[in-house]
């Protein structure tokens, strides 16, 4: 499957090569400049929100329209990788991003802010997560579970370099102004770091696709293409309403147990910073087991935090749960892409992976707020929890049968040709 010069040594340029190794490199500094849209509109809340004279909840509207934005954004981003290569997207992207933030400076309130910061900066935003991950992976056969680990990892670092950046000059200059900032840093960067992915890849068959008689199958996995995306969107939803519950309650949830919103800010750093572990780890064992077992285990994995939770509240307690549930959750969403490339044909990778990240943009913004209706209702978290475990089940569910089926299918397989 990889590609070979007349010497029988792997292109320069080519599949696993070190080209595709710097292209990574290239693609992780991108994620990392783009997460700002998905970051800074959380630290720059308080300071909106004082400004334009709003409660709260108006105040966390641009976080949900970005979130809109986003997951849209990235099937059509997608779509645009698919026809043009990466470059268009990205590039696009960064424009979006410029536009956003500058427009977004000038808002005279926050409605025209939350507009702004969905349809521009959300959306250009999503060139960097999507896209990106789709392209990687069509440049990686053997690391291709490592390749795509590294790659969504962009976006936990985004996470961990953008707040405190952003905080920094929002305190010395103000938002408005920090907003500017932003605008001429990504269109200065991003689009000299697109220019360099302009090499197309060369395309190659998925491993599932190839062990049915050496072409791609017309129904895989028994299901209509149509009919397995929509399983996937599906298990997309569950999981990160699942994985909803304690990334954006878990400050709320400190400060009700008694110890305060600082604890439960360090929690949460502490949740994404093993979530980038989660994410190198998941994609190593990935190249080993496949994009369904993976799924499978960091679903189960999941599941398990989350019942911890449940069972203890001590605040050394939550500092370590919140660790495991960072350290299993985070190689879920990754896992898809995977699935992505071994099931469905290169040339459609940028909008199926797309639509699957959009589904998980949804999934969390939905599983947060439902979270806090839950609360809301119960004055608990515990029954949020629950709620939580029971979307998992179903997410655990759809990767067992799916896997069930392959593993049903490969006897079929290894006869076929």
């Amino acid at each position: 499957m990889t590609r070979h010069d007349s010497s029988g040594r792997h292109e320069a340029h080519g599949i696993d090569s070190p080209y595709a190794w710097l292209r990574l490199v290239v693609a992780v500094l991108l994620s990392t400049i783009g997460g700002v849209g998905m970051w800074s509109v959380v630290v720059v809340l308080p300071a909106v929100q004082s400004e334009f004279g709003i409660a709260r909840a108006d105040a966390s509207l641009p976080y949900t329209m970005t979130m809109i934005g986003f997951g849209l954004g990235g099937v059509l981003m997608g779509k645009l990788a698919d026809r043009f290569g990466i470059v268009v997207p990205v590039a696009l992207g960064a424009m979006l991003l410029s536009v956003g933030y500058f427009g977004s400076s000038y808002a005279a309130g926050i409605y025209q802010f939350t507009l702004l910061q969905g349809l521009l900066i959300g959306v250009g935003t999503s060139a960097t997560f999507a896209p990106l991950m789709a392209d990687t992976s069509l440049w990686f056969v053997k690391r291709r579970g490592a390749a795509v680990g590294i790659i969504a990892s962009g976006n936990y670092l985004a996470g961990a370099v953008w707040p405190p950046v952003v905080q920094y000059f929002v305190q010395g200059v103000g938002w408005r102004e920090t907003h500017i900032g932003i605008a001429l840093f990504c269109l200065c960067t991003m689009l000299p770091l697109a220019m360099l992915l302009r090499r197309r890849a060369p395309l190659v068959e998925p491993a599932a696709a190839m062990a049915f008689s050496g072409s791609l199958p017309i129904r895989p996995l028994g299901f209509a293409p149509a009919t397995l995306q929509w399983l996937l969107v599906i298990a997309g939803v569950a999981c990160c309403v699942a994985m909803a519950m304690p990334q954006v309650h878990l400050v709320a949830y400190c400060s009700d147990l008694g110890y305060g919103a600082a604890r439960g800010a360090e929690m949460l750093s502490l949740l994404l910073a093993c979530g980038i572990i989660s994410r190198l780890v998941f994609g190593w064992i990935s190249d080993h087991i496949g994009g369904l077992r993976t799924l499978l285990l960091g679903s189960a994995l999941q599941a398990f935090a989350l019942c911890l939770y449940l069972l203890s509240d001590g605040l050394i307690s939550l500092y370590l749960i919140s660790a495991l549930f960072g350290l299993f959750q985070g190689g879920i969403v990754p896992s898809y892409a995977i699935i992505v490339r071994e099931y469905f044909s290169p040339k459609e990778a940028g909008a199926r992976i797309g639509t699957v990240m959009m589904a998980t943009m949804f999934g969390m913004a939905f599983g947060g707020w439902m979270s806090g209706v839950i609360f809301d209702w119960t004055g608990s978290y515990q029954t949020a929890f629950v709620h939580g475990i029971v979307w998992n089940l179903l997410n655990l569910s759809i990767a067992g049968w799916l896997l069930s089926l392959a593993i049903k299918r490969r006897p079929a397989a290894g006869t076929a040709g």
